[in-house]
């Protein structure tokens, strides 16, 4: 039986949604699996209708629309198609009549047209179920994984100048705050993410010692992942946070936010601090630096939690419910197959 993933255009950019399902992708049995990306940019009408006729004609027995590109939904044969929506804080930007387009032809419309759901925390699920009205059996909770070759890299000694990982640079990923909380901290910030002229001359004015990387591969960011000894990943809002886990399974310590999801992502295997105080930002940086037993203790945890999210797990729980797909298919027409 044929899986089909569809994709939105690749992008030098955006693409943990890649990363993440071609992952998922290689660890599916049972299945024949076929990857399509659309070859038009996700912008403007037109775009968007040649990406959903597209869609239409490379559908397979099972449709897996892998995010972003929900609309496509409109498309497919509902009772073939399964849509995973990886957040929802697209409905809170702009303007009332963008987020009333960006619900309807995003969420509510394509929603309907499919068979499951799928999100990536139960975080995701309860702010989507108060959004949209969907029934509660046609959505599955199933958590992001860790690549494969993200294991355990031992750095026992602190560096005197440490190295802290920040991922990400959009206004949630919060960099502001914590190059403000670091000021006068003896460290190197390594920034994954292209840098605005806000970022940049707040990094200069405040002295901040730092590196800049973009359109990084996956071997180039786990490299830095090895590089640094502390990631700090202060968001204020996340659909699930994915650095956390990794920084985990590398072993190294991390302060994260004390929201959800990232609470429950994290569990005990990061020090949580409230993202918009930038005094307890601080403050948990510097924990981290100088207590030698609480940082082991975060690696130790991290190692732990980090077992939660392998690839085999999670797409085991993605063939459940493509089998309950089929299954709900036979039902419907017991000859057909």
């Amino acid at each position: 039986m044929r899986i089909t993933f569809f994709f939105r255009q690749t992008s030098p950019v955006y693409h943990s949604i890649e990363k993440l399902f071609q992952t998922i992708i290689s660890n599916i049995s049972d299945f024949e699996t076929i990857s399509q990306f659309s070859t038009h940019p996700s912008k403007g009408f037109i775009n968007r209708i040649k990406i959903g006729i597209e869609a239409r004609n490379r559908q397979s027995a099972i449709n897996h629309i892998t995010g972003d590109i929900h609309f496509i939904s409109l498309f497919l044969k509902k009772s073939h198609t399964i849509l995973t929506i990886h957040d929802v804080g697209i409905l809170n930007e702009g303007n009332f009549l963008k987020r009333f387009i960006i619900k309807k032809f995003w969420f509510d419309w394509p929603i309907r047209r499919v068979t499951y759901l799928t999100v990536i925390s139960e975080f995701t699920r309860r702010e989507l179920m108060r959004a949209c009205k969907i029934p509660p059996e046609k959505i599955f909770v199933i958590n992001n994984c860790i690549a494969e070759n993200y294991q355990y890299f031992p750095k026992e000694i602190i560096t005197e100048t440490p190295a802290i990982l920040h991922i990400g640079t959009k206004s949630n990923k919060n960099l502001t705050r914590l190059i403000n909380a670091i000021e006068n901290i003896n460290c190197k910030l390594l920034i994954v993410g292209k840098l605005n002229t806000e970022q940049l001359s707040l990094l200069e004015n405040k002295n901040i010692v730092y590196e800049n990387y973009v359109n990084l591969s996956q071997p180039e960011l786990l490299a830095l992942y090895v590089k640094s000894d502390i990631l700090a990943y202060v968001s204020t809002y996340e659909g699930f946070g994915m650095p956390v886990v990794e920084a985990n399974a590398v072993g190294r310590p991390v302060l994260s936010s004390n929201i959800e999801p990232i609470k429950s992502v994290a569990s005990d295997a990061a020090l949580l601090v409230d993202p918009f105080n930038e005094n307890e930002i601080r403050e948990g940086i510097k924990r981290i630096i100088t207590d030698n037993v609480l940082r082991n203790q975060l690696i130790k945890n991290g190692l732990e939690n980090a077992k939660k999210y392998r690839a085999k797990k999670v797409a085991n729980q993605y063939m459940e419910v493509y089998k309950l797909l089929l299954n709900k298919k036979n039902e419907k027409n017991p000859h057909l197959y």
